[in-house]
């Protein structure tokens, strides 16, 4: 799986959030300063190319849909993130994100009782 480019991500959240869509409604859901319609276009074929849109031609426009599921997209890179910054260590990630005081006391409580009682069904 190939990572993706800032705007390819910010598109393929806008396709995971509504399970697909047009390119002219994923465009209207990015934040300004949204990129113009053809930039986004050519970012969209570059998703379907690397496999993780699929297009459906209905009339004269095609409606895409995600070909990944975004859990798996996150899996797959945080993974990768966590072994190239982090030395394959989540308890370093954390402490990180603790020092840096990004995470409060209460979140990690809250991720120790998620590790104790398993994920949330």
């Amino acid at each position: 799986m190939e990572r993706l480019t800032q705007p390819e991500e910010d598109a393929m959240r806008v396709f995971w959030e509504f399970q697909g869509g047009f390119i002219k409604d994923v465009l209207e859901q990015l934040p300004e300063p949204r990129p113009p319609y053809t930039t986004l276009a050519s970012t969209v074929r570059n998703l379907e190319r690397k496999g993780y849109l699929s297009a459906e031609k209905l009339g004269n426009t095609f409606r895409f849909t995600p070909a990944i599921a975004a859990e798996e997209y996150r899996k797959q890179f945080l993974g990768t993130f966590v072994g190239d910054y982090f030395r394959d260590s989540y308890k370093e990630l954390v402490s990180f994100f603790a020092k840096e005081q990004k995470i409060s006391a209460e979140e990690l409580k809250e991720i120790v009782r998620m590790i104790e009682n398993g994920p949330p069904k």
